[in-house]
């Protein structure tokens, strides 16, 4: 929202001031939605006539960054993975399938397909790494090493996601199809 309002108020050289007294509202007003401030009657209004555009145009913007609050939700969830055994499928799944926004919910069904792989691949690597180990007459432990890099692995993948998100407003590793 901030950038839409005040992105086309410096695309027509307004100040703040000017944009204030065109629209009739305030200077504190027209800085809180500069902030962030979610648009709502009178302002919404009053700031899209200021404007020359329509009321709809501010809202869209506003319905983006509350979608793409939940695919962030969502992302952040499937850390829950580092605590909880499968925890970081079970979790984004729940609230991908409870979201009702068509964006958030191919953003979370796309993170889920990859969180189901990593723990897929963990799983057997956790199988076959005591034979491995026999095999290979390693006395350290080699689960130890499998854990550290599931865990490392993990989380790089979902702090690279999460930036993407506040970025590109999309996730940055992602499956060209997905199974869910």
């Amino acid at each position: 929202m901030k950038n839409q309002v005040k992105m086309l108020r410096e695309t027509r050289n307004m100040t703040q001031n000017e944009l204030a007294e065109q629209s009739g509202l305030s200077l504190r007003t027209v800085q809180r939605v500069e902030a962030g401030s979610i648009l709502k009657g009178f302002t919404l209004k009053a700031l899209a006539q200021a404007l020359n555009t329509n009321p709809e145009h501010l809202v869209i913007q506003t319905r983006d960054l509350e979608n793409i609050h939940k695919a962030k939700v969502i992302n952040l969830s499937a850390l829950s993975g580092l605590i909880i055994p499968f925890g970081g499928v079970i979790l984004p799944l729940i609230l991908t399938y409870k979201t009702k926004d068509s964006t958030s919910k191919e953003l979370g069904k796309s993170m889920v397909c990859i969180q189901i792989i990593l723990a897929f691949i963990f799983s057997v690597s956790l199988i076959i790494s005591p034979f491995i180990q026999k095999y290979l007459s390693l006395r350290f432990p080699l689960f130890i090493i499998v854990i550290m890099v599931f865990l490392s692995v993990k989380t790089l993948i979902i702090i690279s996601n999460g930036i993407s998100l506040n970025k590109k407003h999309d996730i940055h590793i992602k499956l060209k199809t997905y199974f869910l």
